[in-house]
């Protein structure tokens, strides 16, 4: 008898399913069954932010989340934003304004400031400060991070008020 459970999860707009053990990780889940390695594995505490995902309409971290308490979830990772020739506004904005270095913290950073927009499309600086607090950048300073993430609200209002 297995000990695995089935799981059905629509991931960046697509139907999946997986057998996974009711302790395994989301984040196991993404990158080691379904193959999306935008998210990654750093801390495993909760604090870096590099395994940020938008689960149901939130931004989680998904090192902390077991498979099972996402089964029927909505996942959106890095993947889903964009791509290599269609980048969303914040991947282009994060591009050029310099808001990266290594990278390691990026699809994280891009993951959760999409969500922050989100909730807030107009942020002042100290609003994205706050709401991006929970991901770490040890290269950056985050000048440019948060400079990236105006620039993209501005983009993005600017195309909202267009299309009106």
């Amino acid at each position: 008898m297995s000990d695995k459970m089935h799981i059905k999860l629509t991931v960046n707009g697509a139907p999946r399913e997986v057998l996974a053990e009711p302790r395994e990780l989301l984040i196991h889940v993404l990158r080691e069954r379904l193959g999306l390695t935008g998210p990654h594995i750093g801390c495993e505490t909760t604090h870096c932010g590099v395994c940020t995902v938008d689960m149901n309409g939130k931004s989680v971290k998904s090192c902390t989340v077991f498979a099972a308490q996402a089964d029927g979830a909505e996942i959106t990772t890095i993947e889903g934003l964009g791509t290599p020739d269609d980048l969303h506004v914040l991947q282009r904005m994060f591009h050029e304004h310099h808001g990266l270095q290594c990278g390691f913290c990026t699809p994280g950073m891009i993951t959760r400031a999409h969500r922050l927009l989100q909730e807030n499309p107009d942020p002042t600086e100290e609003e994205v400060r706050f709401g991006m607090s929970g991901n770490l950048c040890r290269c950056t300073g985050y000048q440019n991070i948060v400079r990236a993430i105006l620039a993209a609200a501005a983009e993005m209002n600017a195309a909202r008020e267009a299309a009106q």
